[in-house]
């Protein structure tokens, strides 16, 4: 982190002193023992620390600004709303539509039987296997749409 003046540290200095105001404070412990370790603190923990030092006549008003002019700068994250669950296959009706058309004229063809049973579980079909769909679609006497 790159600071104008590195003597210059008010977040620390805000930090001492709300610890030696409340000794006891493990919330206030904790984020000094952060900023010592990783140089500096969230929005969200810097936020928590200015609602504690609200009331302290301890420290300055003008740190006290810096630190909401800190907790200014700092972007806001938000979480963005889950998407819609859709089904992970959508069947194809035109599909469905060609092997009731054939299977009405021949019940018994078993190429258009293994058609079926892929969709009716959810498989999808290959081009080839959709083209010779189509054909024995045609050879039924079905015209296609389009």
């Amino acid at each position: 982190m790159y600071r104008k003046k590195p003597d210059v540290d008010v977040i620390m200095d805000i930090l001492d002193a709300a610890v030696a105001a409340y000794p006891s404070s493990a919330f206030l412990k904790s984020l000094w023992g952060q900023y010592q370790e990783r140089g500096g603190l969230s929005k969200k923990q810097l936020e928590g620390l200015f609602k504690k030092t609200q009331t302290l006549s301890t420290i300055p008003d003008n740190k006290r600004a810096t630190l909401q002019a800190e907790i200014l700068k700092r972007p806001n994250r938000y979480k963005s709303d889950k998407p819609a669950t859709t089904p992970l296959y959508q069947k194809d009706e035109r599909i469905g539509a060609m092997v009731e058309g054939v299977l009405n004229k021949y019940p018994q063809h078993k190429r258009v039987l293994y058609f079926k049973l892929r969709y009716d579980n959810n498989e999808t079909l290959s081009t080839a296997e959709v083209t010779e769909l189509e054909k024995f679609y045609k050879l039924s006497g079905g015209k296609l749409p389009g």
